[in-house]
């Protein structure tokens, strides 16, 4: 058997055995945390951006998600609703970055487009 598999089939064998017992795991707890962490990065990141403002929303109600499912001892779902807010947190700051991005490519295509023009107009005036 593969040893990382083995790990992953172990546990999960642990994660199981921990929902069944009622409680949650220290691990659930530290994933929430770690999802609350993501967004509140994103939030600092994004600012007032429009661009991944969806996608932060998405987060945050994953995020309160996760809290509830932790405050009913529902591993699973705490699980879940965690890594869900952290991937959309994750997109949200890469979407805008991708915004911030494009906005500098188009004012740089701009400034070129003006400088080539001045060129232009450079060469063929008489001397």
């Amino acid at each position: 058997m593969n040893t990382s598999f083995g790990s992953l089939v172990a546990g999960a064998v642990a994660l199981v055995c921990l929902s069944a017992c009622g409680g949650v795991s220290e691990m659930t707890k530290q994933q929430v945390a770690r999802s609350e962490t993501a967004v509140k990065q994103a939030e600092a990141s994004i600012g007032r951006s429009e661009a991944g403002a969806i996608e932060l929303q998405q987060a945050k109600d994953n995020y309160a998600q996760a809290q509830k499912a932790l405050a009913d001892k529902n591993e699973t779902t705490a699980q879940r609703y965690a890594n869900q807010a952290e991937l959309n947190a994750q997109l949200a700051v890469a979407k805008a970055q991708n915004a911030s991005a494009r906005k500098a490519a188009d004012e740089l295509l701009a400034s070129i487009q003006t400088l080539r023009q001045e060129a232009d107009r450079a060469s063929t005036t008489p001397r």
